[in-house]
Order: structure tokens, then sequence, then C-alpha cells
């Protein structure tokens, strides 16, 4: 074991060696809230810091409302109370306590003696994929109860990774086991799905292939929006029987071929000049990501192009959304890892890409895009 001091890492190190002093000592906290110029700062960081404390407990208040239905109730607008008790099959005193929880968040907000829907619950209830995502987090709660113990077996083994069981066995895939994932992908598909639309102009392909495409939910709104591509997706068998549907019901039954098979031990079909992963990467681990890279470098014509959206680490402004919340949902789910911008592209030259960019997209917090030419 190496040890190091502060005067290894140059001037750097030595600023933080005295600002973390400085910041431990409760003389300077105690200064930083009675000064006027500090007050401010200290108040912001008190309060983040204890959102930081709290933030299981928002989360869990947040899964009650979601549970309950409560912004629902309210969608169609404000009631009473009593009536919001009835309705959620609570007591009153717990629907009192519910409330006032739900609106110190800004989901719910007073009007009279009333409830109304608050700003932020109704941009939640307007997303459904949101919704979903909320809904199923007891699963990702109930591995993170004891987080050394997820870091120090590896990850997985848990109720997480059991509802998408194809993550630590890929050649399962039966429909038992790739259900009820599959359509929490598919409901929460949306919201990746206009970022990437509009950040990339697929009218200029002829032939898009979307590997591990799910139920089709991202083929769909490109096939919706660009009408003369042609579709195909590529999946484990038990997903494709749930993505034929989808497009029977979206019309498109005409322009979408759907080909079952397992993306990292199976040749991805040709004769696509563009293939998306969209949240695929991200789901695994490095040696598997790059039998998956390279099997799409051997699918491609030269010149053609490989869309990657998903989350990514080193988000500006959305760090925590990267390595804290997926780099743990991933590990709980026993495959992957969120990884940069920079990273994807090491391992996009690595798989024979000759070069790759990062496009811009509106909501980088939702979705990054990098796009790849052979």
């Amino acid at each position: 074991m190496v040890s190091y001091t502060k005067d290894d890492f140059g001037w750097r190190g030595r600023w933080i060696a005295w600002r973390n002093r400085v910041m431990m000592s409760p003389r300077f906290q105690s200064f930083a809230t009675r000064f006027a110029l500090t007050r401010p700062v200290a108040r912001r960081r008190a309060r983040a810091l204890f959102d930081l404390v709290a933030g299981f407990t928002y989360s869990q208040i947040l899964a009650a409302v979601v549970e309950t239905r409560l912004l629902q109730l309210l969608a169609d607008g404000p009631l009473d109370t009593a009536t919001i008790a009835t309705r959620c099959d609570l007591p009153i005193d717990g629907t009192r306590c519910l409330l006032r929880a739900a609106a110190a968040l800004g989901l719910v907000e007073p009007l009279g003696t009333c409830w109304a829907l608050g700003s932020d619950g109704a941009a939640l209830l307007g997303n459904r994929g949101i919704v979903e995502m909320v809904a199923h987090h007891h699963l990702l709660y109930a591995d993170l109860a004891d987080p050394v113990a997820l870091l120090r077996r590896g990850g997985g083994g848990g109720r997480l990774s059991d509802l998408w069981r194809y993550a630590e066995s890929p050649g399962l895939g039966d429909s038992a086991a790739v259900s009820a994932y599959s359509a929490l992908m598919a409901a929460s598909q949306p919201m990746v799905a206009a970022q990437a639309i509009a950040a990339y102009p697929f009218h200029r392909h002829r032939r898009l292939l979307d590997v591990g495409g799910g139920e089709g939910a991202f083929l769909s709104a490109v096939g919706a929006s660009v009408p003369a591509i042609e579709l195909a997706l590529f999946d484990l068998p038990a997903v494709c029987d749930r993505a034929r549907a989808r497009f029977v019901t979206a019309g498109l039954a005409d322009r979408a071929t759907v080909h079952g098979g397992n993306f990292l031990t199976d040749s991805l079909p040709a004769g696509c000049d563009i293939i998306s992963l969209i949240r695929v990467l991200h789901d695994h681990d490095d040696a598997p990501a790059m039998v998956l890279l390279r099997n799409i470098h051997a699918a491609l014509p030269p010149g053609g192009t490989l869309f990657i959206a998903e989350p990514m680490a080193c988000t500006p402004g959305a760090e925590p959304a990267g390595d804290a919340y997926f780099g743990f949902y991933l590990l709980a789910m026993g495959s992957g890892r969120p990884r940069s911008p920079d990273e994807i592209a090491a391992m996009l030259r690595a798989a024979g890409f000759s070069r790759s960019r990062l496009v811009p997209t509106a909501v980088p917090l939702t979705a990054r895009v990098m796009v790849a030419t052979r």
C-alpha cells in the first residue's frame, strides 16, 4: 500500500488540505453563519448537506405519492383533505402528513382548504417514464439498505438484478425474465427518444437497426418522425415478440423487421447504414461492451454510423446522475457502469471506428449522444 501526502500533488493538494482544515473547523463554521458576506453561502451549504442526508426520506415521500396516485387525483382539480384520504385509502392524519411533505417538495400546494397539483408534481405527472422509474425503486432501495454489503459482493445478487435477470445471465431471456424490465424500459424510453431524435438527422439514413431495442419504443418514435426510414430491431427472442406487437399497433409492421438473438454471441444483420444503442452500452461491463461494439462495427458498411444515446458520467451540471445514481443503480443491477464521453470514445477507437463525436442534447441529464463512423 502506497501512502501519499498533500505535497505529492503540488499546489492543488496543498490548497485542498488547507481548505478542508478550514471547513472542518467549528470556529470557522460559527463565523461563516454570523458574518453577513458568508452567511448566504453557509446557509446554502447547510441546505445542500441536509438534502444529502435527507435524500432517502424525500425519495420515499415521492414513492408514497406515486403509489397512492396522489398526483393523478389532483390532476383534474383541487380536492380537500378528507376526499384525498378516502381516495388514497389513508387515515386522515397520515394524509395530512403526506400532503405537507409533498408540498414541501413542490409536488402539491395548498389552495385555501384544499390541495392542488404543484408545479413539480405536474412536470412529474407529464413524464410517465419517471413515474415508472419511481414505482420500481423499492427494488433498488432494498439492495441499497446495506450499501457496503452491495459493494463488497461486487454488485448484483439482489432484488433489482432479479428484475432484469438476463443482466447476470444473458443467455436466459425467457418471457417471464424480460417482461417486467422490458415494460419499464419501454415506458421510460420516450424521454430519451425525444432527446435523440431532436439531436440527430435520422432522415439522412436509409435503414436503422436498433440493437437491444426492447419493445421497439425508440424505433416507433423514429418511425413516426421520419416516414421514409426503414426500421429493424435486434434483441432477445422473448423481447422481440413484444416488439412485433408494438409495431403492429403503431402501424409500422410493413416498415419494421425484427431479429431475435443475443448481440454478444450472434452476428448482427447487415444492410443497415446506421445502428443505434439506446441506453444499452452502460448496461454492460467493459468486456461484453467491447464485444458488442466490435459486432456493430462488423455489421456496418464502410462509412456507416453508430448512434449511442444514454446518460453519461462527467456530464457538466449533472454529475450526480452519472457516477452516483447510475453508478449504484447499475452496480445493484449486476451489470454495466456509467462512462464518460472520453471513455466511450476510447472504446470506439479500440473497436475500429475511425472517428466519433459528442452531439449536444437539450437535457444532457436525461441522455447524451455520441455518433461514431465506421
